[in-house]
């Protein structure tokens, strides 16, 4: 079976787009191989981000906030997909990616930004993991194999309002 590769990208690459890449890379049907990267990298992943990548099972050692210049050299892996999930990554201009892949903009709030206590915080940043695991499992529920390019575009961006 092929297994595609879906980069989430988002400016900090600290939470959301960390978040997806874990998601998708422990996916049960072990369909997607997640990557994440932003436009202005931070220093580090956000602690809550990192807690819920392990839980899914995700390598610690994979954790770290990076460039979205990395997959845009030769020799990087080639994606099939790109989803934004943050509305200023959205708006950036990304650089060119090899292989056409598809893109869409699933657009979250910064869990980063939450107010409140702890716990108010895990659950925002649970919202995140939740909305973004409900995107990918139709994802991967597609029949990717089958649809032009065409199609899994539009399949790609009607994800965005589920």
């Amino acid at each position: 079976m092929k297994t595609y590769n879906l980069l989430f990208l988002c400016t900090h690459n600290s939470a959301r787009s960390i978040i997806g890449e874990a998601l998708a890379s422990t996916e049960p049907g072990k369909k997607f191989v997640g990557y994440s990267a932003g436009s202005t990298p931070g220093t580090r992943v956000h602690p809550l981000a990192a807690e819920i990548a392990e839980k899914l099972g995700y390598p610690a050692d994979k954790l770290r906030s990076k460039s979205w210049d990395e997959f845009a050299v030769p020799g990087a892996p080639t994606m099939d997909f790109i989803i934004t999930v943050c509305d200023n990554a959205a708006g950036e201009v990304c650089p060119v990616w090899p292989g056409h892949p598809a893109t869409a903009h699933w657009g979250f709030p910064d869990p980063s930004q939450a107010i409140g206590d702890d716990d108010a915080k895990r659950q925002a940043f649970r919202e995140v993991m939740v909305g973004l695991r409900k995107r990918i499992e139709l994802l991967a529920a597609l029949p990717i194999d089958k649809l032009d390019r065409m199609s899994l575009q539009s399949e790609l961006k009607k994800l965005a309002s589920v």
